[in-house]
């Protein structure tokens, strides 16, 4: 009876004929044959020869099962897992992944792991997560061999092993799995675990990108860019990102807006720019937030707005993009935008320059200088100069240190410092300083009788400056 059901599931020795295929399968299964039973649920699951009934192809998978029927164990556990022909039981499930997993069988070994890493039916355990991971790729399972790498990767039931990790993503990627094939990509592009090398890395995210993996997509979009592991191509560089851009990548939506803004690969486009940026800042970028920020506040691609540049820049502030805590520092700081707060402006010029950013590090100076937003603190504000001064911020704060040091506001008078502070702005272009550190080198009158021709013909310092430093130096 089975056979003469495979003949006629197959179209054997006859024509294909699945009502037919069914009727034996059916006959055999009443008189316990495991395999058509385990047809017989295959049938009831796609509808094949019969309408799809899922409780009773959960019947006959349990039916088999319980005679050790390895498909159907497994079969069985799926429909414990997914609520598939009867109530979701994940201890169900994990006692039939478990059964047929001490069989061999591949699938359920892995989602035997799976249940264990996941702690899902029983307790997490990751030591028994990553041994059947192991025992399942050792057997070829490619799922199993890429969670077996991420085992290794993240220290997860094992010691954390690099090369390891580069071992078994390539063993996978080898057989096709998309997820190791990007994985090991970036081993390559970052060196984890192996050699760096941007070819195989471009390689490999060519490889999965052409099979539509949004990230490698992303990622070969940069290769090109950038020409890393491959020639720059700044068309191609655009084609990808158009591509992952238009499978919902928010970094590819950033990049294919920035090649729009600038004309690169495509002719320039602001208005396809703004789309793209407004596009993927809805999706949470931060630095697309930033960008449309600026596109409303410069009127680039969309008319001039700086109440929703102000509630762009806000939006990235809050998630932390540093250019935007900044401006957004600035709109509060004039009342552009929004109501001018001094107390916001100052918390977020704090905010950024405890980050590292110089330009807010040289306003929060100004703002401890003048008692903007918080009480005069001539110590706090000869700081915040310094750290900007140290870091380069040009002109500046380099001049406002060097006033601090030579009127010994905030900290020691000290010639010597206002001097090195004054010749450093001086290099950097800023007016006023090379008159300044000359007049603390030479003295006043060496200054006018000597160099006041040469200031003058370099257009570096203004009369009244001039005049206020002579008479401080005499």
């Amino acid at each position: 009876m089975h056979n003469l059901a495979l003949q006629y599931s197959n179209g054997e020795g006859t024509e294909k004929d699945l009502g037919i295929a069914f009727y034996w399968f059916q006959k055999a299964a009443e008189k316990g044959h495991e395999g058509s039973m385990y047809n017989l649920a295959l049938q009831y699951d796609d509808s094949e020869g019969t309408e799809k009934d899922l409780g009773m192809a959960f019947h006959w998978f349990q039916k088999a099962a319980e005679k050790g029927h390895e498909g159907s164990m497994h079969n069985l556990a799926l429909r414990y897992y997914n609520g598939k022909g009867t109530e979701k039981d994940l201890g169900m499930a994990f006692h039939w992944f478990q059964k047929v997993a001490e069989k061999g069988h591949e699938g359920s070994m892995y989602n035997l792991a799976l249940c264990y890493d996941n702690g899902e039916g029983t307790e997490r355990n990751l030591e028994m997560a990553f041994h059947w991971f192991q025992k399942a790729a050792e057997k070829g399972h490619e799922g199993s061999m890429h969670g077996l790498a991420l085992c290794y990767n993240n220290g997860e039931g094992t010691k954390k092993d690099l090369e390891m990790t580069f071992y078994w993503f390539q063993k996978a990627a080898e057989k096709g799995h998309e997820g190791s094939i990007y994985s090991l990509a970036s081993c390559y592009y970052s060196g984890k675990g192996t050699e760096k090398d941007l070819e195989m890395a471009f390689h490999w995210f060519q490889k999965v990108a052409e099979r539509g993996h949004e990230r490698s997509m992303h990622n070969l979009a940069s290769c090109y860019y950038n020409g890393k592991g491959t020639e720059k191509n700044l068309e191609m560089a655009f084609h990808w990102f158009q591509k992952a851009a238009e499978k919902g990548h928010e970094g590819s939506m950033y990049g294919l807006a920035s090649c729009y803004d600038n004309g690169e690969g495509i002719e320039k486009d602001l208005g396809m720019a703004f789309y793209w940026f407004q596009k993927a800042a809805e999706k949470g970028h931060k630095g697309s937030m930033h960008s449309l920020a600026l596109q409303y506040d410069h009127g680039k691609g969309t008319e001039k707005d700086l109440g929703m540049a102000f509630h762009w820049f806000q939006k990235a502030a809050e998630k932390g993009h540093e250019g935007s805590m900044h401006n957004l520092a600035l709109r509060y700081y004039n009342g552009e935008g929004t109501e001018k707060d001094l107390g916001l402006a100052f918390y977020w010029f704090q905010t950024t320059a405890e980050k590292g950013y110089k330009g807010s590090m040289h306003n929060l100076a100004l703002c401890y200088y003048n008692g903007e937003g918080i009480e005069k603190d001539l110590g706090m504000a000869f700081h915040w100069f310094q750290k900007a001064a140290e870091k380069g911020y040009e002109g500046s704060s380099m001049h406002n240190l060097a006033f601090c040091y030579d009127n010994g506001e905030g900290t020691e008078k000290d010639l010597g410092m206002a001097f090195h502070w004054f010749q450093k702005a001086a290099e950097k272009g800023h007016e006023g300083n090379a008159i300044n550190h000359i007049l603390i080198t030479n003295g006043a009158n060496n200054v006018i009788l000597n160099n006041f021709s040469k200031i003058f013909q370099n257009g570096l310092v203004k009369i009244n400056l001039l005049i206020n430093l002579f008479k401080k130096h005499n």
